[in-house]
Protein backbone atom coordinates (compact mmCIF):
# COMPACT_ATOMS: atom_id res chain seq x y z
CA UNK A 1 0.00 0.00 0.00
CA UNK A 2 1.11 3.83 -0.71
CA UNK A 3 2.10 5.33 2.27
CA UNK A 4 0.29 8.26 1.08
CA UNK A 5 -2.74 7.25 -0.57
CA UNK A 6 -3.71 10.87 -1.41
CA UNK A 7 -0.40 11.21 -3.40
CA UNK A 8 -1.17 12.67 -6.87
CA UNK A 9 2.18 13.64 -8.25
CA UNK A 10 2.84 12.94 -11.83
CA UNK A 11 -0.95 12.93 -12.49
CA UNK A 12 -2.56 14.94 -15.33
CA UNK A 13 -6.03 16.51 -13.91
CA UNK A 14 -8.44 18.90 -15.85
CA UNK A 15 -11.23 20.33 -13.80
CA UNK A 16 -13.42 22.77 -15.76
CA UNK A 17 -15.07 25.68 -14.29
CA UNK A 18 -11.97 25.91 -12.12
CA UNK A 19 -11.66 30.14 -12.53
CA UNK A 20 -14.08 30.33 -9.25
CA UNK A 21 -16.12 28.45 -6.50
CA UNK A 22 -15.84 25.16 -5.87
CA UNK A 23 -13.83 24.28 -9.49
CA UNK A 24 -11.02 26.43 -8.07
CA UNK A 25 -10.82 25.26 -4.50
CA UNK A 26 -10.82 21.52 -6.20
CA UNK A 27 -7.85 23.19 -8.99
CA UNK A 28 -6.34 24.46 -5.80
CA UNK A 29 -6.53 20.96 -3.84
CA UNK A 30 -5.55 18.69 -6.08
CA UNK A 31 -2.23 20.63 -7.23
CA UNK A 32 -1.22 20.65 -3.35
CA UNK A 33 -1.33 16.97 -3.47
CA UNK A 34 1.27 16.96 -6.90
CA UNK A 35 -0.83 17.27 -9.84
CA UNK A 36 -0.11 18.96 -12.79
CA UNK A 37 -3.50 21.09 -12.90
CA UNK A 38 -5.40 21.96 -16.14
CA UNK A 39 -7.07 25.48 -14.90
CA UNK A 40 -10.62 25.43 -17.69
CA UNK A 41 -13.43 27.61 -17.91
CA UNK A 42 -14.74 29.32 -20.43
CA UNK A 43 -12.49 32.72 -20.36
CA UNK A 44 -8.88 32.31 -20.42
CA UNK A 45 -8.33 35.39 -18.08
CA UNK A 46 -9.46 33.93 -14.83
CA UNK A 47 -8.13 30.57 -15.93
CA UNK A 48 -4.70 32.33 -15.72
CA UNK A 49 -5.10 33.89 -12.24
CA UNK A 50 -6.17 30.95 -10.75
CA UNK A 51 -3.30 28.96 -12.29
CA UNK A 52 -0.72 31.63 -11.88
CA UNK A 53 -1.44 31.83 -8.33
CA UNK A 54 -1.24 27.98 -8.19
CA UNK A 55 2.27 28.52 -9.16
CA UNK A 56 3.03 30.75 -7.48
CA UNK A 57 2.52 28.52 -4.63
CA UNK A 58 5.08 25.88 -5.93
CA UNK A 59 2.26 23.75 -7.57
CA UNK A 60 2.33 23.27 -11.28
CA UNK A 61 -0.95 24.69 -13.47
CA UNK A 62 -1.93 25.14 -16.94
CA UNK A 63 -4.68 27.76 -18.26
CA UNK A 64 -6.81 26.15 -20.89
CA UNK A 65 -10.29 28.05 -21.96
CA UNK A 66 -13.08 25.59 -22.76
CA UNK A 67 -16.75 26.13 -23.28
CA UNK A 68 -18.06 22.67 -22.41
CA UNK A 69 -21.44 23.62 -24.25
CA UNK A 70 -19.71 23.80 -27.56
CA UNK A 71 -18.47 20.76 -29.46
CA UNK A 72 -15.55 22.39 -31.51
CA UNK A 73 -14.16 23.73 -28.39
CA UNK A 74 -14.43 20.06 -26.11
CA UNK A 75 -12.16 18.68 -28.94
CA UNK A 76 -10.08 21.11 -29.46
CA UNK A 77 -9.39 20.92 -25.70
CA UNK A 78 -8.50 17.28 -25.67
CA UNK A 79 -6.29 17.85 -29.03
CA UNK A 80 -4.29 20.33 -27.05
CA UNK A 81 -4.00 18.21 -24.05
CA UNK A 82 -2.62 16.10 -26.32
CA UNK A 83 0.11 17.68 -27.26
CA UNK A 84 1.08 19.01 -24.58
CA UNK A 85 0.77 16.37 -21.70
CA UNK A 86 -0.12 13.10 -23.73
CA UNK A 87 -2.39 11.59 -20.96
CA UNK A 88 -4.91 12.68 -18.91
CA UNK A 89 -4.96 11.06 -15.36
CA UNK A 90 -7.95 13.33 -13.77
CA UNK A 91 -11.19 14.73 -15.25
CA UNK A 92 -13.46 16.44 -13.09
CA UNK A 93 -16.79 17.72 -14.73
CA UNK A 94 -17.80 20.85 -12.99
CA UNK A 95 -18.47 23.30 -15.05
CA UNK A 96 -22.41 24.22 -15.01
CA UNK A 97 -24.90 26.01 -16.58
CA UNK A 98 -28.15 27.00 -14.20
CA UNK A 99 -29.03 30.87 -16.36
CA UNK A 100 -33.37 30.30 -15.13
CA UNK A 101 -34.23 30.70 -11.73
CA UNK A 102 -38.42 30.37 -11.70
CA UNK A 103 -41.37 28.29 -12.43
CA UNK A 104 -40.99 25.55 -14.29
CA UNK A 105 -43.72 26.55 -16.61
CA UNK A 106 -42.00 29.84 -17.56
CA UNK A 107 -39.09 27.75 -18.66
CA UNK A 108 -37.62 28.92 -22.01
CA UNK A 109 -35.58 27.11 -24.77
CA UNK A 110 -33.00 28.91 -24.51
CA UNK A 111 -32.73 28.58 -20.86
CA UNK A 112 -33.40 24.71 -21.76
CA UNK A 113 -30.91 24.56 -24.35
CA UNK A 114 -28.21 26.26 -22.54
CA UNK A 115 -28.47 24.24 -19.21
CA UNK A 116 -28.85 20.73 -21.25
CA UNK A 117 -25.70 21.71 -23.32
CA UNK A 118 -23.26 22.61 -20.84
CA UNK A 119 -24.75 20.23 -18.00
CA UNK A 120 -25.47 17.17 -19.70
CA UNK A 121 -24.30 16.79 -23.44
CA UNK A 122 -20.66 18.81 -22.31
CA UNK A 123 -20.25 16.55 -19.34
CA UNK A 124 -21.33 13.65 -21.41
CA UNK A 125 -18.59 14.50 -24.55
CA UNK A 126 -15.76 15.54 -21.91
CA UNK A 127 -16.23 12.16 -20.54
CA UNK A 128 -15.99 10.25 -23.84
CA UNK A 129 -13.31 11.95 -24.56
CA UNK A 130 -11.26 11.75 -21.27
CA UNK A 131 -12.31 8.14 -21.19
CA UNK A 132 -10.95 7.43 -24.60
CA UNK A 133 -7.74 8.83 -23.61
CA UNK A 134 -7.75 7.11 -20.13
CA UNK A 135 -8.02 4.07 -21.91
CA UNK A 136 -5.08 3.99 -24.28
CA UNK A 137 -3.05 4.91 -20.77
CA UNK A 138 -4.81 1.87 -19.29
CA UNK A 139 -7.40 3.77 -16.76
CA UNK A 140 -7.70 6.62 -14.53
CA UNK A 141 -10.25 9.05 -12.81
CA UNK A 142 -13.72 10.81 -13.85
CA UNK A 143 -15.66 13.03 -11.50
CA UNK A 144 -18.57 14.66 -12.10
CA UNK A 145 -20.46 17.94 -9.84
CA UNK A 146 -23.60 17.08 -9.63
CA UNK A 147 -26.12 18.38 -6.98
CA UNK A 148 -28.59 17.26 -4.07
CA UNK A 149 -31.48 19.01 -6.40
CA UNK A 150 -30.20 15.73 -8.47
CA UNK A 151 -31.96 13.72 -5.76
CA UNK A 152 -34.46 16.72 -5.00
CA UNK A 153 -35.61 18.72 -7.58
CA UNK A 154 -34.72 22.21 -6.31
CA UNK A 155 -37.46 24.92 -6.13
CA UNK A 156 -37.75 27.15 -8.89
CA UNK A 157 -34.54 24.99 -10.56
CA UNK A 158 -36.32 22.97 -12.52
CA UNK A 159 -34.48 22.09 -15.45
CA UNK A 160 -31.20 22.45 -13.50
CA UNK A 161 -32.44 20.13 -11.09
CA UNK A 162 -33.17 17.60 -13.86
CA UNK A 163 -29.86 17.70 -15.70
CA UNK A 164 -28.14 17.17 -12.18
CA UNK A 165 -30.29 14.00 -12.22
CA UNK A 166 -28.77 13.24 -15.79
CA UNK A 167 -25.86 13.53 -14.21
CA UNK A 168 -26.05 11.39 -11.37
CA UNK A 169 -27.47 8.34 -13.56
CA UNK A 170 -24.98 9.44 -16.37
CA UNK A 171 -22.14 8.50 -13.62
CA UNK A 172 -23.40 5.23 -12.73
CA UNK A 173 -23.47 4.65 -16.88
CA UNK A 174 -20.39 5.68 -17.51
CA UNK A 175 -19.24 3.43 -14.42
CA UNK A 176 -20.36 0.85 -15.58
CA UNK A 177 -18.99 0.66 -18.68
CA UNK A 178 -15.72 1.89 -18.14
CA UNK A 179 -14.88 -0.15 -15.19
CA UNK A 180 -13.12 -3.18 -16.83
CA UNK A 181 -11.41 -0.71 -18.70
CA UNK A 182 -9.52 0.40 -15.19
CA UNK A 183 -11.37 3.73 -15.02
CA UNK A 184 -13.51 4.91 -12.25
CA UNK A 185 -16.34 7.40 -12.31
CA UNK A 186 -17.98 8.99 -8.93
CA UNK A 187 -19.98 11.99 -8.80
CA UNK A 188 -19.92 14.94 -5.83
CA UNK A 189 -23.05 16.42 -4.83
CA UNK A 190 -22.94 19.64 -3.31
CA UNK A 191 -25.73 21.03 -1.00
CA UNK A 192 -26.01 24.74 -0.60
CA UNK A 193 -22.36 26.22 -1.01
CA UNK A 194 -21.28 30.12 -1.19
CA UNK A 195 -20.40 30.53 -4.63
CA UNK A 196 -21.43 33.50 -7.31
CA UNK A 197 -23.01 30.15 -9.11
CA UNK A 198 -25.31 30.00 -5.91
CA UNK A 199 -25.84 33.91 -4.82
CA UNK A 200 -29.67 33.88 -6.26
CA UNK A 201 -30.26 31.45 -3.33
CA UNK A 202 -27.58 32.92 -1.00
CA UNK A 203 -28.77 36.60 -1.26
CA UNK A 204 -31.83 36.14 -0.91
CA UNK A 205 -33.02 36.45 2.60
CA UNK A 206 -36.11 34.99 2.65
CA UNK A 207 -34.89 31.75 0.54
CA UNK A 208 -31.67 31.22 2.64
CA UNK A 209 -33.59 31.37 5.85
CA UNK A 210 -35.66 28.33 4.77
CA UNK A 211 -32.63 26.86 3.65
CA UNK A 212 -30.86 26.68 6.83
CA UNK A 213 -33.91 25.85 8.72
CA UNK A 214 -33.35 22.26 6.98
CA UNK A 215 -29.74 22.15 7.11
CA UNK A 216 -28.71 20.68 10.39
CA UNK A 217 -24.87 22.38 10.46
CA UNK A 218 -27.04 25.40 10.14
CA UNK A 219 -24.67 27.23 7.74
CA UNK A 220 -23.87 27.33 3.58
CA UNK A 221 -20.90 25.23 2.82
CA UNK A 222 -17.74 27.29 2.18
CA UNK A 223 -16.16 25.97 -1.78
CA UNK A 224 -13.14 24.58 0.22
CA UNK A 225 -15.62 21.62 2.29
CA UNK A 226 -15.99 20.23 -1.37
CA UNK A 227 -12.50 19.51 -1.94
CA UNK A 228 -11.55 17.15 -0.07
CA UNK A 229 -14.38 15.31 -1.03
CA UNK A 230 -13.02 15.49 -4.81
CA UNK A 231 -9.74 14.61 -3.27
CA UNK A 232 -10.39 11.59 -1.89
CA UNK A 233 -12.61 10.59 -5.14
CA UNK A 234 -10.02 11.35 -7.42
CA UNK A 235 -7.00 9.29 -5.63
CA UNK A 236 -5.52 5.98 -4.47
CA UNK A 237 -7.58 6.53 -1.03
CA UNK A 238 -11.05 5.65 -3.02
CA UNK A 239 -9.48 2.59 -5.39
CA UNK A 240 -12.49 0.35 -5.00
CA UNK A 241 -14.94 3.15 -5.86
CA UNK A 242 -16.90 3.80 -8.81
CA UNK A 243 -20.10 4.23 -9.49
CA UNK A 244 -21.16 5.90 -6.35
CA UNK A 245 -22.19 9.27 -4.97
CA UNK A 246 -21.01 11.04 -2.24
CA UNK A 247 -23.60 13.74 -0.68
CA UNK A 248 -21.94 16.88 1.27
CA UNK A 249 -24.53 18.75 2.21
CA UNK A 250 -24.63 20.22 6.38
CA UNK A 251 -27.12 17.10 6.50
CA UNK A 252 -29.76 18.42 4.54
CA UNK A 253 -30.56 15.30 2.50
CA UNK A 254 -30.86 13.98 6.10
Amino acid sequence: MKENLFDLTGKVALVTGASRGIGESIARLLAAYGAEVIVSSRKIDGCEAVASSIREAGGKATAMACHVGEMAQIEATFENIKSQFGRLDILVNNAAANPYFGHILDTSLAAYDKTVDVNIRGYFFMSIEAGKMMKEQGGGVILNTASVNGLSPGDMQGIYSITKAAVISMTKSFAKECGPLNIRVNALLPGLTDTKFASALTTNEHILKKALQIIPLGRVADPDEMAGTVLYLVSDASSYTTGTTVVVDGGMMA
